[in-house]
């Protein structure tokens, strides 16, 4: 990494102090600063940056910059909880172990039993003197996509990811299935990082998963369906003030369309429209017959239904798109934009239905704090040793 812009990290401190004072946004428990003027600051971070190349941020400046970079996120309709972020301070952690046993503390932590919080565990940045540590994998939970002749066993966006983990050395469950939980892989930082990848197992007790069934259709049940409960985004780069860190899972919680009408539906997923339509008794000859749309709402509602008798948080697209607008109103009200990605935002089934179908949004921006995928940490989630 070059040498982190003095200008970049003056700009996030006058930011910082500016919105200290706002509720829920730097408050860090257990940790009391000492009184420092904007200045004071900036003159530190300066002459700290002049000296090593970086600077390194408190604790309350860490969580505020990660509560930010939610806020700042234009894909996510959940952002109107962004001040309730919890921060797992691991900046000392590089080895590649200990990152992988931060990751599973970090599923037990964030899960609570299905009480989900949203939870990020940030761990030591990139620096001009030593990379940190990568974390491989587009999330800490996925499920492995295995070749067997011509089709697929379990996912298949996670086939390439699948094959590198297998080249480490992993070895899949016998008999393989498919919802078999992948290893983590990951690259440790500073003195770690020439060793390369290295694949750690997720224990089966970190990994909470919901069994699939309908409130109608007891059929639904034999389809063998289930889904984990906890969505941590782990190959995402934070931003903050220009001190980049490459390992920083963060979670919220699903949103029933999100397993119901993609991650199971989608075509080059688990495809399972026309499976349910078909038990449905849909004629699926015509997509005029719109089979597609009537089983996507069943298999959301199953989702949506298990995880509530399962006693796992879920949102739904209604509620949540509802929400949304309160955040928007309280952004506007404090002089902020909101930038917004529509597609992301307007949720994959009754679009029209939810209120944030009807109105336009700011436009997304690249400044202030940030969470972002870079192409090599794309590639490496895709299985890609770049």
């Amino acid at each position: 990494m070059p040498p982190v812009d003095p200008a970049e990290a003056e700009e996030f401190l006058r930011q910082f102090f500016a919105e200290a004072e706002e509720p829920g946004a730097t408050t860090v428990k257990g940790a009391a600063a000492a009184p420092v003027t904007l200045d004071e600051r900036i003159a530190a971070v300066r002459e700290e940056i002049a000296r090593t190349g970086t600077y390194v941020h408190t604790a309350a400046e860490l969580t505020f910059g990660a509560r930010v970079a939610w806020r700042n996120s234009a894909r996510c309709i959940g952002r109107l909880y962004w001040r309730s972020l919890h921060l797992r301070d691991r900046r000392h952690v590089t080895a590649p172990e200990e990152v992988a046993a931060e990751c599973v503390g970090h599923l037990d932590e964030a899960t609570r039993r299905g009480r989900i919080r949203s939870t990020i565990t940030i761990f030591a940045p990139d620096t001009p003197t030593a990379p940190g540590p990568r974390i491989w994998n587009e999330q800490l939970v996925r499920y492995a996509g295995y070749r067997t002749g011509g089709r697929v066993l379990g996912d298949p966006r996670h086939v390439g990811f699948t094959d590198h983990a297998r080249s480490l050395g992993w070895v899949p469950p016998s008999p393989m299935g498919r919802f078999d939980v992948l290893p983590l892989v990951v690259s440790g930082g500073g003195e770690w990082a020439e060793k390369g990848p290295q694949f750690h197992e997720v224990p089966a007790a970190s990994v909470l998963e919901v069994d699939l069934h309908h409130p109608d259709h007891t059929w639904f049940a034999d389809l063998g369906l289930r889904w984990h409960a906890l969505p941590v985004i782990s190959n995402m780069r934070l931003d903050i003030g220009g001190v980049s860190y490459p390992a920083a899972p963060f979670n919220g919680w699903y949103m029933a369309t999100e397993i119901g009408a993609r991650n199971l539906a989608d075509a080059d997923r688990y495809d399972m429209l026309r499976e349910v339509a078909e038990k449905m008794g849909l004629d699926t000859s015509s997509d005029r017959t719109m089979w597609r749309d009537r089983a996507a709402v069943e298999l959301t509602l199953a989702v949506q239904h298990s995880f509530d008798v399962a006693g796992v948080s879920m949102a739904d697209h209604h509620g949540e798109s509802e929400r949304f607008l309160r955040h928007l109103e309280r952004e506007e009200q404090a002089g902020r934009s909101c930038p917004v990605d529509w597609s992301w935002i307007v949720p994959p089934i009754s679009g029209g239905l939810t209120p944030v179908f009807h109105r336009y949004y700011d436009e997304p921006t690249d400044t202030g704090p940030m969470f972002r995928v870079d192409p090599q940490a794309a590639a490496r989630g895709q299985g890609c040793p770049i």
